[in-house]
């Protein structure tokens, strides 16, 4: 049996589910300055390698996370890492399982994958949903796929209709109102029990640290819907959460094996 790798993780934020994003292995964690968590283990080469590979570049809860192991993995090991990591993201969460569902590009980068869309639906169940960014139409149709009677709005008009057809193949388009338009022109006339917003970012965010400021449709909606008992906020995983001061913070994982340890996004209930 090889020797065992040193591995510390830092900074982990106490509201992340950090058991879930390192893996196994039998952690001990320490408070760090700031209410930061650091996160120590022995692992065995490649699976300390396999976490090297997984964390590389990515920012949660407007921190990098820093990866220190010791001894020094071989170049060998974390480019077979490497390789495997990507081939792990190529096998994450489906976005639609309708293979006749459109998307653009901007939409493919933004979909919120099915299995979540309903998770979220069933954290909503029976709500009226407003979706102030509906794109094309994967929360909507998740909230609405759980009963959820829902307002989507989308400024784009070719995108809105890609909704529209995509809810008709889920059997859902009469539990959605469809509404094209700026949803911060119209969100402050509608009655609802919750506003969704989920503002386009794709794969162009920020990986270390995305603010309140980079994301300006959330912060006017968020001005526009306070008339509204209940708002979330789907962001990226590296948003500073003290930027919008208050708000409950959630890291949504991915569901399927080649995402389950990874953090898809950030759902925060202001």
């Amino acid at each position: 049996m090889s020797r065992p790798f040193q591995v510390r993780v830092w900074p982990l934020q106490k509201w992340l589910d950090w058991r879930q994003l390192l893996g196994p292995g039998e952690w001990a964690t320490a408070e760090l300055a700031g209410g930061y968590l650091k996160a120590e283990a022995s692992l065995e080469r490649a699976a300390a390698a396999d976490l090297a590979a997984r964390l590389r570049g990515v920012g949660i809860g407007g921190s990098l996370i820093r990866i220190e192991i010791s001894p020094a993995l071989h170049r060998k090991d974390l480019r077979k890492a490497s390789t495997e990591e990507a081939r792990r993201y190529r096998q994450g969460s489906t976005g639609f399982s309708q293979r006749s569902a459109r998307l653009d590009e901007e939409g493919r980068m933004s979909l919120t994958p099915e299995a979540l869309a309903l998770t979220l639906g069933e954290r909503a169940r029976g709500l009226r949903v407003i979706d102030a960014c509906a794109g094309a139409g994967g929360n909507a149709i998740g909230f609405a796929r759980a009963g959820c009677a829902v307002v989507a709005i989308e400024i784009n008009q070719s995108r809105l209709a890609m909704a529209k057809h995509n809810a008709k193949l889920y059997g859902v388009a009469d539990r959605i109102e469809f509404v094209a338009g700026d949803a911060r022109a119209i969100v402050a006339e509608q009655d609802a029990d919750l506003v969704f917003i989920d503002p386009p970012w794709g794969e162009r965010y920020n990986k270390e640290r995305v603010t309140l400021s980079d994301l300006p449709p959330c912060q006017e909606l968020l001005k526009r819907a306070a008339h509204l008992p209940k708002r979330w906020i789907k962001v990226p995983p590296s948003f500073d959460p003290s930027t919008l001061p208050g708000c409950r913070v959630e890291a949504i994982f991915g569901v399927a094996q080649g995402d389950e340890r990874r953090v898809k996004f950030l759902l925060l209930e202001d």
